[in-house]
């Protein structure tokens, strides 16, 4: 009887590691599954982008695999977590913390952050000292298991103003809110201006695989609003330019310029750009004058048609102003819309206490 109850335990023990090791293994294989599917990983985005029937790859002709942006994806963990120690390789979750591990592939943000000091708009949130894992948990930046197309997909990024009760809507109090009843997105208001890379000479980064030198300073002096999601947003844009062929691509876009005060009713409302698209003109949004790229300032209204943009192209390593007459590409990226003829017509109302 003693040898059978033995036996049986003896059973019941081998059955209790072969089940732990099963969940491990499980574990594991879910962990590397959502890793494997995650953005950071795959670099989907930018590949989606470029190829979709109205991305880049309608000029150029040239497949996302044959650019240097396939490089820009994590191959592994190794990337954020790793770290050599007494001439040894350790994993550590504190290196992934750091502000400056995300830098190094967020150049736009990087960017952002640089020109926020400089122009005295730095980010609220990193002028006290947080850091991009504050906002951004696990889900971000392992992935959920879900294969997005894009950040912008519903769902690929769950960091948001309302998480974690950082900012619980406070419609009721705030008098804002409860004018534009929830169909102004907190950016709309609360980003100063939007990061926008201008005139990425395709031709020569294709030919050398090197950005620098081949696009001009971006910039960061307006604030481009768009549709998306069922509410106003910020937004940015993309210029480009292939063998004298023009490119532009908008976008929802949360540049990292978020200010605590609001904008002024004022700043949307019959300002500059509103006056100028009433008056059927178009907003010179990037002029090239006495060798210089000039940006307009203050938020504009993403209306296609009367967004002006000059393009370059470089020769002998000076910037000179391409001047046919054909008309640029256009995409809309993320599901980013323009504003409606009825949104643009209540923006162009001189505001009024």
């Amino acid at each position: 009887m003693k040898k059978h109850i033995s036996l049986l335990i003896f059973i019941f023990c081998v059955w209790l590691v072969v089940a732990a090791c099963a969940a491990v293994k499980s574990k594991c294989k879910t962990e590397q599954t959502c890793f494997s599917n995650s953005l950071h990983h795959t670099g989907e985005g930018m590949r989606y982008w470029y190829e979709e029937p109205n991305g880049m790859m309608k000029l150029t002709g040239i497949a996302y695999d044959k650019l240097a942006c396939k490089a820009c994806h994590a191959k592994s963990c190794d990337v954020c977590h790793a770290e050599q120690k007494d001439g040894k390789c350790a994993y550590t979750a504190q290196k992934a913390r750091r502000k400056d591990t995300c830098l190094q592939c967020h150049a736009r943000a990087k960017a952002a952050i640089a020109l926020g000091k400089e122009q005295g708009s730095l980010d609220v949130h990193i002028a006290a000292g947080m850091v991009c894992t504050d906002c951004h948990k696990a889900d971000d930046v392992h992935g959920d298991g879900t294969a997005y197309h894009s950040m912008r997909d519903k769902g690929a990024v769950k960091a948001s103003c309302t998480n974690e009760g950082c900012h619980p809507p406070k419609e009721k109090q705030i008098r804002p809110h409860t004018v534009h009843r929830g169909k102004l997105h907190c950016t709309a208001c609360h980003v100063s201006n939007s990061m926008a890379c201008l005139n990425c000479h395709m031709d020569r980064f294709i030919e050398t695989g090197k950005k620098e030198g081949n696009y001009l300073p971006p910039a960061q002096n307006w604030l481009l609003l768009v549709n998306y999601d069922g509410q106003i947003t910020s937004g940015s844009v993309q210029t480009a330019v292939y063998k004298d062929k023009k490119f532009i691509a908008y976008a929802p876009y949360f540049t990292h310029s978020i200010q605590a005060e609001a904008k002024k009713c004022t700043d949307c409302h019959g300002n500059q750009a509103m006056q100028l698209l009433s008056r059927k003109k178009s907003v010179p949004m990037a002029k090239f004058k006495d060798g210089k790229m000039q940006s307009f300032e203050g938020v504009v209204p993403l209306d296609p048609d009367r967004l002006d943009w000059d393009f370059l192209t470089k020769k002998d390593n000076t910037w000179t102003l391409i001047d046919n007459n054909e008309p640029p590409h256009v995409q809309f990226v993320g599901h980013g819309k323009p504003l409606t003829k009825v949104q643009i017509k209540k923006m162009a109302m001189p505001f009024k206490k």
